[in-house]
């Protein structure tokens, strides 16, 4: 975030704080009802996404309380609530990761909530056991390949792509991309340190090119001829398809794309998702607004216009994420991906996975 970004910011907190004083997660206080009063809801959020926008819009238009948004990475908005402690106007924090969720909660960010509506439209597995975390959508971090140059059954796992029959020809963005992140805090997870780094260095060996770019500039080279795997999120590719951009379009239509670990643990996925604030002034309203986007008619909108997996159970997929098929996903704690992220940064290092 630039200084100009981060000012505003700044006077976007403090227009919001007004004359409200100390405020507890636990209790509702006479400056809660004046601000739940006022009808608004505001929202710390990583998420860039047109649906989003639209599904605010909704929101706003069936209950009558006001959207106000904040944008920024996870990082750079839960040290922002951490600097702003119990004076955060921040009602709502949404992030695209579980890693920054769990990191979330655990520095105190977060509040518990109980809601028979979040538990029921949200299952177990995509949501905090404490009830400070509701996913809300999920994608699969998938291999988009060059089906002229390699073949299905050259594919099976993760652990293929260190595979030196691949060198020279994998994609993938830079090791601090959260994506990334998570899915090496997955396999130490599951293999333990020694085989992660093992595998990052594999996979630094077979690259391509240095990393750069998002995950569409790797589905993008891998057409121009430069590599022939790419790793990317599932989303980007249906959103690829969906492109008013020509040549972005025809590069999603020319690659496949492919589930690892279909015979053994999964393949990786990751939510995004959201929690209440600990020190949200509009606490109720807060709560309304995470039931919403857990409704049918929201996770219908991120299935069908973000190319997302909703985490409601019996909302359809989008036609494309249909066309590709149910998959095998890991059932790994989310959390998982918080508690291994720090030494997944330091594997990636150990690597020189740029």
């Amino acid at each position: 975030m630039n200084y100009f970004s981060f000012v505003l910011l700044g006077l976007f907190s403090l227009s919001l704080l007004g004359c409200s004083g100390e405020r507890s997660s636990e209790n509702t206080t006479a400056a809660d009802t004046t601000a739940q009063a006022a009808g608004e809801v505001n929202v710390y959020t990583h998420r860039h996404y047109e649906s989003d926008q639209e599904l605010f819009r909704r929101f706003e238009q069936q209950t009558g309380i006001k959207v106000n948004v904040v944008s920024a990475s996870a990082d750079e908005l839960i040290q922002r609530l951490q600097m702003e402690g119990q004076n955060s106007p921040a009602d709502v924090l949404i992030t695209v990761d579980g890693g920054r969720l769990w990191r979330a909660k655990s520095q105190g960010l977060l509040s518990p909530v109980q809601s028979k509506v979040l538990t029921d439209n949200i299952p177990a597995p995509f949501r905090d056991k404490e009830g400070q975390w509701f996913g809300l959508t999920y994608r699969a971090r998938i291999l988009a390949y060059d089906s002229t140059r390699i073949r299905p059954g050259q594919l099976a796992t993760y652990a293929d792509l260190a595979n030196p029959r691949f060198k020279g020809q994998i994609l993938v963005r830079s090791s601090d991309n959260l994506y990334n992140q998570s899915l090496l805090a997955s396999i130490i997870a599951h293999e333990g340190s020694e085989a992660a780094l093992r595998w990052a260095k594999g996979v630094v060996a077979n690259m391509a090119r240095q990393p750069k770019g998002n995950d569409r500039d790797q589905v993008k080279t891998v057409t121009s001829g430069q590599g022939s795997i790419a790793i990317v999120n599932s989303y980007y590719i249906g959103n690829m398809l969906a492109s008013e951009d020509a040549a972005e379009a025809e590069a999603g239509r020319k690659v496949k794309v492919f589930f690892p670990n279909q015979e053994g643990r999964g393949t990786h996925i990751n939510v995004s998702g959201g929690g209440v604030t600990r020190h949200a002034p509009n606490r109720q309203n807060a709560i309304k607004f995470l039931e919403y986007l857990s409704s049918d008619e929201a996770q219908q909108v991120f299935a069908q216009a973000n190319y997302e997996y909703p985490v409601k159970e019996g909302v359809a997929w989008s036609p494309t994420l249909q066309k590709w098929g149910r998959f095998k996903a890991d059932t790994l704690d989310l959390e998982a991906l918080g508690r291994y992220n720090a030494e997944a940064v330091t594997i990636f290092d150990k690597a020189g996975w740029k």
